[in-house]
C-alpha cells in the first residue's frame, strides 16, 4: 500500500485538476483501509520527495486529532516510535514543522508522562552539544508546550533553567526564535516558583531579541509579543525591569532602518503598558523620555516624492491610517490622554506641540496637530475648561496653511475637537462656519481625499450645533442636494448623504422643507443592488435612522412600513455585513417612532439578527503549517459512522475547509471589522427593538436573551459593551410589558431574567478589563434601577452586591482600573476617564435611595459617602469636585421622596452641610451650580431639622447673588431658595427673600427648575397673597415667557396658569396693568392662555 500511497500523494501535488481529482478518489478508497496509518508512517519517514514527507505528516496529524480512539493500541505506539524517528532523521524545516505538530497532536491524548521517549528526546536535544540539533529540539518543545502548555507544568522550573542557557546561546538565533515563543507560551500558567525565574532572565531575553532583530525581523516581530503576554497576564514579572524595556522599544521604534512592523510592535508593547500600568510608567519618569522619542516619528516627513497614506490625493476618499509607526506614535499619546491625568501629560507634552507648530516645516506642523488632534478625547475638560480658544486659533490658522498636508491634519483636528469638546466648541461656531463652508466649496472634486477630511470636520462640528445651524441650512442643504443630484461622484454623494445626517441631528424639525427631495433620493440609492452602490446604501440607509429618530413623528410615521420593506429587500438581494448591520438601525430607529410597523416583521428582523451573532463568517484562524486562513466552523469531536469518516477523509484532502480547528493549531484569529459591528448593532437593535415594540416582542425575547447572553464574554470589547447593553434593556422590555399586563407570569418572567442579568453586570464591573464595558455596564445597570426600581431589589442580597460594586469603582478596586494595587504619588489626579467611571458609579447611588426605603439603604450610604466626599476637596479636579457635590445633591434629592428619607437626610445634615457650602465659594460656575442644587435640596429634604442653619444659608446665598453672573448658577439659586421657603416657610424673611428671587426671573438656563420656583409662587400666593400681589407685575413679566416655552414642562404650564387665572379673576385691575405693561405680542399669548381652559 506504501507504494500506492505515495504515488497519490506525488499526484495531489500536481497542477492538474484532473489528475488531482483522480487522486482524491483514490485516496478517499485508501483512508477506508486500516492499514493506512502504518503505511503513512513508512512514506513520512521514507520517502525521496520532502513535500510528500510533509503530506503524510499532515495527514497523520488530522487523522489522530480527529480519531485517536479508533487507532489500534499497536499503531499508536509504533506512531509514537516511527514520528520520533523521523523527526531526529528530517533535514527539511518544513517537514520538521509538521512532525512537531504531528507530535503536539498526539501529547494532547497521550499526556508528556506516558510518553517517556519524546521527554528524553527532548531532554537531549535541547541540551546537545550541536547547535542544529539544539534548534530542532526547541521547535519540537515549542510546538508540544504550545498545544499542551498545562501538562508539562511540573517540568517548567527545569525549562526555565533551560531557557536562561538558551537565550545566552546569541550565535543561534533560531533556536532564540523558539525559546522566547515557548516562554510566551508558558506565561499563562506560571505560579509563583516560576515567576522569580522569568524575572530573572527578563534582561536576557532582551539581549536576545536584540540580536535576533539582526538576524530575522519578522522572527523578531513575533518574539516581542512575549512582551504584550507578560503584560497582561503576569505583569509581576516584568514590572522590575519596565524602564530596561520601555527603553528597549524605543529604539526598535526608533530606528528607520528597522521595518515598519517590527518598530510597530515595539510602539505597540509600550501604549499596552501605558494602558494597563500608566502610573507606573510616570512613577518610573518614563513619560518624557518616550515622549521625547515618539515626537521625532510623529513629527517624520515621508521619503522623497512620496506622502503619508492620509495625504494621498486618491480618488476614493480612503486614505486610511495604516499601521505604520507614526500612525503608532499618534495611538501611543492618545493611549497616554485617556489613562494619564492630563495636569500631569500636559506638562511635558504642550512645550513638544508648540515647538512643532511653531515650526516652518508642514510636517511638523502636521504632528503639533494630531497630537493635539488625539489629546482630545482623553483629556476633553482639560482643552475645554483651560486651553480652548487658544487650540481653536491654532487650528484656524492652519485651516489656511499653504501646504495642504497642514490643512489636511487641521481639519481632522477640529473634527476631533467637534466631536470630543462639546458643548463650549460649538460656541465659536461663527467663527468656524464660514471658514468650513468656504473650505468645502472651493475645494476640487477630484482630490476627494482632501474633501472627505472637510466633510468629516463639518459633520462633527454640525452635528452639535442645535438650533444655532438655522443660519446656514439654505447653504448646506443646497450644496448638499446639489451634490446628490448633480454629482457623478459616488464618493462625494456619499459624504453628502452622511452630511445630511449630521445636519438632520442638529436641525430636527427645521430640516422638514428639505425632507421630500432627501427621501427622493434615498429611495432611488436603496433600490439598486449594483456593487458600487454598495457604500452610498450603507450611508443612506444610516441617514435614514437619523431621520426617523429627528424629524418628527408626524413627518416620517406615514414612511415606516416602507423603510422597512426597503432594508428588508436590501438584505435578501445583497449578502453584506455592513449593509446588513445599518438596516438593523434603521429598525431600531423606526421602532422609536412606530412599534406597530415592526410588528409584523419582527419573526424576519429577529431571524436574521440572531443568526449575524451565531455566525463565525469572518472569523478566520491562521494555521500554522501554510499560514493559510480556515474558516472556523463547529464539527464534533468524534464521527460515529462511516460517512463522517469519509467526511473527515475529504476534509483533510483540502476539498474543504477543515471542520474541527483547535485552538492551539492556531497562530492567532482574526476577525474583519464589519462582522464585529455587524454583531455589536445587532445587539444595540434587539436591546431597543424589544423595548419598543413591548408585549409584540414577547415571542422573540427567550431566544434573543440567549444569544445575546452568549456574546457577554466575546472578545472584542464593542460586541461585550452592546451585549450587555442589550440585557439591560431586555429587563426593562419586560418589566414594561409587566407593568402594562400584571400577570404573575410576567412578573416571574422578569425576576428570573435580573437574577441572570444583575450578577453578569456586578461580575463585570469588578473583572471586566476595559474601561469602556464597565462604564456601559454602570449606565445600564442605573437605567435598568431607574425602570425596575424595586424589583431589582426583591432578591435580598442584590441591595449590598450593588453597593459593594459601587464602593469598589470609587476605591479603584476594579480590573480595569488596575485593581488599586499601584501606588501613586498624588491620588487627586487622575486620567478624566478614570473619573468619569467613577461618575458613572456614583450616579447610582441616587437611584439607589429613590428605590429602597431609607432605613435600608441607610448603613450603605454611610459607607458611600466617604470616598465621594472626599472628592470636594480644593486640591482635586474641577471635574472631581463637580461630581461630589452633585451626587450629594441628586442623594438628597432622591431622599426627599423615598420612604423614611427625610428622617435619613435630617441625620445626614452635619456632614454634607460643610461640603456644600464651601462649593458654593468654589472658583467654577459647575461647582457653585450643583453645590447651591445640593443646599436646596438639602433644606428640601431635611426638613425642620435644618432650619436652626437656615440665617447661615441664606447669608451665604446673598453674598453669592450680589456677584454671580453665571446663569445656570443664577437659575439654581433661585430654586434652591424656593425649596427653602417650601419646606419652611416661616424661617424664611419673605419680605427680603421673595421681591430678590422674582427680579432674577424668568429663568435663562435651567428650565427645569420653573417647576419648583411656579410651585413656590403658587403656594406663596395662598400664604402671603398680599406680598404676590405686590410683585405681580414682575411675576407676570417672567411668566409671558413660560407660557407655551416647548422645553418648560406641561405640569408646570398648567401650575403658572392657574396662578394667572387666579390673579385675572381677584385682581382683575392689578393683573391688566401688569399684562399692558408686555409687549403687544406676549399680551395676546398671555390673554390666549388665560381664555383656554
Amino acid at each position: 500500500m506504501t507504494e500506492e500511497l505515495e504515488q497519490i500523494l506525488s499526484q495531489l501535488t500536481q497542477p492538474d485538476n484532473a489528475v488531482i481529482q483522480q487522486a482524491t478518489a483514490q485516496l478517499k478508497q485508501a483512508f477506508k483501509d486500516p492499514a493506512i496509518i502504518p503505511a503513512l508512517c513508512t512514506v513520512m519517514s521514507g520517502s525521496q520527495n520532502p513535500q510528500i514527507r510533509q503530506s503524510a505528516a499532515v495527514m497523520l496529524r488530522l487523522r489522530v486529532k480527529k480519531h485517536w480512539r479508533k487507532i489500534s493500541p499497536s499503531d499508536r505506539e509504533s506512531l509514537k516510535t516511527v514520528v520520533l524517528q523521523a523527526f531526529m532523521q528530517e533535514s527539511e524545516h518544513t517537514v520538521q514543522h509538521s512532525l512537531s505538530q504531528l507530535c503536539a497532536v498526539m501529547v494532547k491524548h497521550e499526556t508528556p508522562d506516558r510518553w517517556p521517549a519524546l521527554l528524553q528526546l527532548l531532554n537531549q536535544s535541547t541540551k546537545s552539544t550541536n547547535p542544529h540539533d539544539r534548534q530542532v529540539g526547541l521547535l519540537l518543545l515549542n510546538k508540544v508546550i504550545e498545544s499542551n502548555p498545562e501538562p508539562f507544568k511540573p517540568h517548567y522550573c527545569e525549562l526555565l533553567q533551560l531557557f536562561s542557557t538558551v537565550l545566552q546561546d546569541l550565535n543561534n538565533p533560531t533556536a532564540l526564535y523558539y525559546c522566547i515563543l515557548t516562554i510566551t507560551a508558558i506565561t499563562g500558567y506560571t505560579g509563583t516558583d516560576e515567576i522569580k525565574l522569568m524575572q530573572s532572565i527578563i534582561p536576557n531575553l532582551t539581549v536576545a531579541l536584540k540580536h535576533l532583530i539582526k538576524a530575522d525581523q519578522d522572527q523578531a516581530s513575533e518574539a516581542m509579543e512575549v512582551f504584550i503576554e507578560l503584560m497582561e497576564i503576569e505583569v509581576s514579572i516584568i514590572m522590575p525591569h519596565v524602564a530596561y524595556i520601555v527603553n528597549f522599544c524605543l529604539e526598535v521604534g526608533s530606528n528607520t532602518e528597522l521595518s515598519d512592523s517590527l518598530r510597530v510592535k515595539a510602539l505597540s508593547c509600550i501604549t499596552f503598558l501605558i494602558k494597563l500600568k500608566s502610573k507606573t510608567v510616570l512613577k518610573l519618569k518614563l513619560l518624557n523620555p518616550i515622549l521625547l522619542a515618539i515626537f521625532p516619528i510623529l513629527t517624520a516627513a515621508p521619503p522623497p516624492g512620496e506622502q503619508d497614506p492620509e495625504d494621498e490625493d486618491d480618488d476614493s476618499g480612503n486614505g486610511t491610517d495604516n499601521e505604520n509607526p507614526k500612525h503608532c506614535a499618534a495611538q501611543m499619546i492618545d493611549t497616554m490622554a485617556l489613562h494619564m491625568p492630563p495636569e500631569q501629560l500636559f506638562k511635558h507634552i504642550i512645550p513638544l506641540t508648540q515647538g512643532c507648530l511653531t515650526s516652518e516645516n508642514p510636517y511638523q506642523k502636521k504632528g503639533g496637530l494630531m497630537c493635539l488632534a488625539v489629546l482630545a478625547e482623553g483629556c476633553a475638560d482639560h482643552i475645554r475648561t483651560k486651553m480652548l480658544s487658544s487650540v481653536l486659533q491654532t487650528v484656524c490658522q492652519s485651516l489656511s496653511d499653504s501646504n495642504q498636508v497642514v490643512r489636511n491634519a487641521a481639519l481632522f483636528a477640529l473634527g476631533q475637537f467637534s466631536e470630543h469638546l462639546q458643548p463650549e466648541v460649538s460656541k465659536y461656531c461663527a467663527e468656524l462656519m464660514p471658514l468650513l463652508l468656504g473650505y468645502l466649496s472651493s475645494l476640487n472634486e477630484t482630490k476627494v481625499g482632501h474633501v472627505t477630511k472637510a466633510f468629516y470636520a463639518l459633520e462633527n462640528f454640525m452635528e452639535n450645533l442645535g438650533a444655532d445651524i438655522e443660519p446656514y441650512l439654505p447653504t448646506l442643504m443646497n450644496t448638499m442636494l446639489s451634490a446628490l443630484n448633480n454629482t457623478s461622484n459616488l464618493k462625494i454623494k456619499e459624504l453628502a448623504v452622511s452630511a445630511i445626517g449630521a445636519i438632520a441631528n442638529a436641525a430636527k424639525e427645521l430640516l422638514v422643507p428639505y425632507f421630500p427631495p432627501i427621501i427622493e433620493s434615498l429611495k432611488g440609492f436603496l433600490t439598486t443592488t449594483t456593487e458600487e452602490m454598495r457604500s452610498l446604501q450603507t450611508q443612506s440607509l444610516d441617514t435614514l435612522s437619523v431621520l426617523a429618530r429627528t424629524i418628527g413623528k408626524d413627518v416620517f410615521s406615514p414612511l415606516a412600513a416602507e423603510c422597512i420593506q426597503l432594508g428588508l429587500n436590501l438584505t435578501d438581494a445583497i449578502d453584506d455585513p455592513d449593509l446588513r448591520r445599518c438596516t438593523y438601525s434603521l429598525y431600531s430607529a423606526v421602532s422609536t417612532v412606530n412599534p406597530e410597523c415592526l410588528t409584523p416583521h419582527l419573526t424576519a428582523i429577529t431571524t436574521v439578527m440572531l443568526l449575524a451573532l451565531k455566525s463565525n463568517e469572518g472569523i478566520t484562524a491562521h494555521l500554522e503549517e501554510d499560514k493559510t486562513f480556515v474558516l472556523l466552523d463547529e464539527d464534533d469531536d468524534d464521527d460515529h459512522d462511516n460517512n463522517g469518516e469519509e467526511k473527515a477523509t475529504e476534509d483533510f484532502l483540502g476539498d474543504e475547509p477543515e471542520p474541527e480547528t483547535d485552538i492551539n493549531d492556531v497562530a492567532g484569529f482574526s476577525v474583519e471589522n464589519s462582522y464585529i459591528d455587524e454583531k455589536e448593532d445587532a445587539c444595540d437593535a434587539l436591546g431597543e427593538i424589544a423595548f419598543s415594540t413591548g408585549a409584540a416582542f414577547q415571542p422573540f425575547l427567550e431566544s434573543s436573551f440567549q444569544q445575546v447572553y452568549e456574546m457577554r464574554d466575546f472578545p472584542h470589547e464593542d460586541v461585550r459593551r452592546a451585549a450587555l447593553g442589550a440585557m439591560g434593556q431586555f429587563c426593562r422590555a419586560q418589566h414594561k410589558v409587566w407593568k402594562e399586563n400584571t400577570t404573575d407570569a410576567n412578573h416571574q418572567a422578569l425576576l428570573k431574567l435580573l437574577d441572570v442579568v444583575l450578577p453578569c453586570f456586578l461580575e463585570t464591573v469588578r473583572t471586566d478589563r476595559e474601561r469602556q464595558v464597565v462604564m456601559g455596564v454602570l449606565e445600564t445597570m442605573n437605567n435598568m434601577i431607574k425602570s425596575c426600581k424595586e424589583e431589582v431589589f426583591k432578591n435580598p442580597s442584590r441591595l449590598k452586591e450593588i453597593c459593594n460594586v459601587i464602593r469598589d469603582v470609587l476605591a479603584k478596586k476594579t480590573a480595569c482600573q488596575d485593581g488599586g494595587h499601584d501606588e501613586v504619588d498624588d491620588e487627586d489626579q487622575q486620567a478624566e476617564y478614570d473619573a468619569m467611571l467613577q461618575e458613572f458609579a456614583g450616579e447610582g447611588i441616587p437611584l439607589l435611595a429613590s428605590s429602597v426605603p431609607a432605613d435600608k439603604f441607610a448603613p450603605f450610604l454611610n459607607d458611600l459617602l466617604p470616598p465621594i466626599m472626599s472628592k470636594a476637596k480644593s486640591s482635586c479636579t474641577v471635574a472631581d469636585r463637580s461630581f461630589s457635590v452633585g451626587t450629594i445633591g441628586e442623594i438628597l434629592q432622591a431622599l426627599v421622596s423615598a420612604p423614611g428619607g427625610r428622617g435619613l437626610a435630617g441625620r445626614l445634615s452635619n456632614r454634607l452641610l460643610p461640603v456644600l457650602v464651601a462649593g458654593v465659594k468654589d472658583r467654577d460656575a459647575e461647582v457653585r451650580n450643583n453645590s447651591v442644587f445640593g443646599l436646596g435640596s438639602l433644606a428640601e429634604a431635611a426638613g425642620p431639622v435644618i432650619v436652626t442653619d437656615y440665617p447661615m444659608m441664606l447669608s451665604v446665598f446673598s453674598n453669592l447673588l450680589t456677584k454671580e453672573s453665571d446663569l445656570r448658577v443664577i437659575d439654581n439659586l433661585c430654586a434652591a431658595l424656593c425649596r427653602m421657603i417650601m419646606s419652611n416657610v416661616d424661617a424664611v424673611p419673605l419680605e427680603q427673600v421673595v421681591p430678590a428671587l422674582v427680579t432674577r426671573l424668568p429663568l435663562k438656563e435651567d428650565l427645569e427648575e420653573n417647576k419648583t420656583v411656579y410651585n413656590c409662587l403658587a403656594m406663596l400666593y395662598k400664604h402671603n397673597p398680599v406680598l404676590i400681589v405686590k410683585l405681580m407685575k414682575p411675576i407676570v413679566a417672567a411668566s409671558s415667557d413660560v407660557i407655551d416655552n416647548k422645553d418648560v414642562d406641561k405640569e408646570t404650564q398648567n401650575t403658572l396658569l392657574v396662578l394667572m387665572r387666579e390673579f385675572a379673576q381677584n385682581h382683575a385691575a392689578d393683573f391688566q396693568a401688569a399684562a399692558r405693561s408686555l409687549p403687544a405680542e406676549k399680551q395676546a399669548k398671555l390673554s390666549a392662555a388665560i381664555s383656554t381652559s
